[in-house]
C-alpha cells in the first residue's frame, strides 16, 4: 500500500499508509474477537446459533466487508499505475496456498461444512479479477460494485444450484461451510475500496493519510495490519487450543440434540416472527424432520439439493400449520 507524492498522481509512492496497515489491524481484532464467539459456540459455551443469527451475523459480514474493502483499496495503490507482477505474483501465491490449506485443514476438522470458498478464497480470486477494473474511473467502480452488490437478487437460479456454482453465490441452496464468501455479492466490498482509492488519489485525499500515526497507540496494530496474513493463519488455531485446554478442565454442560435444534431454529426464527410463533413452529419442525427422518442429516450439517428441498417443504407446511393454530387460540 503506497501514497502519491502529489495530489491525482499515481506515481509509484515512498513507503506504506499507516493508516492503512492500522484500519488492517483493526479489522483482525475485530475477526478474532467473532471467532473467540464462534469457538465457544464450537465447543458449546454459548447457545447454538449465536454466531449466525441476528446481532452477530451483522458483525460478521461487517468485518468481512473491512477485510475486502481494504483489499481493493490495497490493490489499487499497489498497481494502479502498473501492474507490478513479481509482488503481485507472490502474495497471490502465499493467499492460493493458505486458502488451500485451510480447505484440506477443515475438511479432516469439519467435514460437514468445511471452508470451500471463505474469505482467503475470495481475495485470491478477486485480486485477479481486480486487475480487469485498475483503470476504471472512480464512478464506474463504483456503478460496478452496486451491480455486483444486487446480483444475487436477480441472477440466483436453480442453474447455479451444482456444488461445482457454489462459489459464485448465485444458487437457491445455501451451502453449508464455516465461512463462504462467494463472488456475488461480496466481490462489491473490493470494487467499493478500489473506487475510494482512486477517489482518493483524484482528489490528492491520500496525502492526509501518509503521515506517522502516534507510535505509542498504534504501532501493534499497524504491525498486525502489515503481517495480516500470519495472523490471520495463526489466531484461529491458539484459540481453538486454548478453548479445547479449558474444555478439559472445565467442559460445557452437553446439550441433547433436540436442544441444539430447537435453539438454532429459535434464533434463525426471530429474525423475522415473534418468540411465540417461533417456539411453536420449531417445535414443529423438529417434530417433522424427525418424523421424516432427517433429523440425523440435518445436526450433521449435509447439504444436498434433496434435503433443502424437502426442508423447505416442511418449513412451509409447518408455517401454515403454526399460523393457523395462533389464529385458533386469538379467536
Amino acid at each position: 500500500m503506497q501514497s502519491s507524492t502529489s495530489p491525482g498522481s499515481l506515481q509509484q509512492p515512498a513507503r506504506r499508509i499507516e493508516a492503512i496497515d492500522a484500519a488492517r489491524g483493526i479489522a483482525l481484532l475485530a475477526m478474532v474477537s467473532y471467532h473467540f464467539t464462534w469457538d465457544l459456540e464450537f465447543f458449546g459455551y454459548v447457545p447454538p446459533g449465536l454466531t449466525a443469527f441476528g446481532g452477530w451475523k451483522i458483525y460478521a459480514r461487517c468485518i468481512a466487508s473491512g477485510f475486502l474493502f481494504l483489499v481493493g483499496v490495497s490493490l489499487m495503490l499497489a498497481h494502479g499505475n502498473g501492474i507490478r507482477w513479481n509482488g503481485f505474483g507472490k502474495r497471490l501465491a502465499m493467499i492460493v496456498a493458505a486458502a488451500a490449506a485451510i480447505t484440506v485443514a477443515t475438511w479432516f476438522a469439519t467435514p460437514g461444512s468445511f471452508i470451500f470458498f471463505g474469505i482467503l478464497h475470495h481475495i485470491a480470486l478477486a485480486s485477479v479479477l481486480g486487475l480487469a477494473f485498475l483503470r476504471f474511473p472512480a464512478w464506474a467502480l463504483a456503478l460496478t460494485a452496486l451491480l455486483v452488490a444486487a446480483a444475487p437478487y436477480y441472477l440466483r437460479m436453480p442453474a447455479f444450484d451444482h456444488p461445482v456454482l457454489w462459489w459464485l453465490g448465485l444458487s437457491t441452496v445455501s451451502p453449508r461451510s464455516n465461512d463462504y464468501v462467494p463472488l456475488f455479492p461480496w466481490f462489491a466490498a473490493v470494487l467499493a475500496g478500489m473506487a475510494a482509492a482512486r477517489f482518493a488519489r483524484d482528489f490528492g485525499l491520500l496525502a492526509r493519510l501518509g503521515g506517522e500515526l502516534p507510535q505509542r497507540a498504534t504501532r501493534p496494530l499497524v504491525t498486525i495490519g502489515q503481517h495480516s496474513l500470519a495472523f490471520y493463519l495463526v489466531h484461529q488455531p491458539v484459540l481453538i487450543a486454548c478453548i479445547w485446554l479449558f474444555a478439559q478442565i472445565w467442559p460445557a454442560a452437553v446439550q441433547s440434540p433436540a436442544a441444539g435444534f430447537l435453539n438454532a431454529c429459535e434464533s434463525y426464527c426471530r429474525e423475522s416472527r415473534d418468540q411465540t410463533f417461533c417456539t411453536a413452529y420449531c417445535a414443529c419442525m423438529f417434530d417433522a424432520v424427525q418424523n421424516d427422518g432427517a433429523i440425523d442429516n440435518v445436526m450433521r450439517g449435509e447439504q444436498t439439493v434433496e434435503l433443502s428441498s424437502r426442508l423447505g417443504e416442511l418449513a412451509s407446511a409447518c408455517t401454515v400449520e403454526t399460523d393457523m393454530s395462533l389464529m385458533g387460540e386469538e379467536k
